[in-house]
């Protein structure tokens, strides 16, 4: 929901959080009240947003009337073909050239977990 700006004829200039639909509805004053009429006194901060949070917060918006179920969500997801937190892959086998069946060499960091 956006942040409107709104004036009190008795208080002054005050913020609100109202949905679009009503924007243009008069809203109540926190500090009198009395009605409030919206006003235009700053720029809109949307481009000057970070790309990571308005994609962040258009998909908070969109989940909230359609929310997506298990195909659509494997559908939409942006993980590489053969991921293995994903779906099935082919386990790691033990052969003559790596006896204990690791992802990793053994010699390079034993203590991470790959992915």
């Amino acid at each position: 929901m956006p942040i409107y700006e709104y004036d009190c004829t008795t208080c002054g200039d005050f913020t609100a959080l109202r949905p679009m639909a009503q924007r243009d509805v008069p809203c109540q004053c926190p500090a009198c009240g009395s009605a409030a009429r919206r006003v235009i006194l700053t720029a809109p901060g949307l481009a000057c947003m970070p790309g990571h949070t308005r994609r962040g917060m258009e998909i908070n918006e969109r989940s909230r009337h359609e929310p997506k179920n298990l195909e659509q969500y494997r559908e939409s997801r942006r993980h590489p073909s053969g991921c293995s937190c994903c779906g099935p892959t082919q386990p790691v086998v033990a052969s003559a050239a790596n006896p204990h069946g690791l992802k990793g060499k053994p010699q390079g960091r034993p203590w991470m977990i790959s992915h």
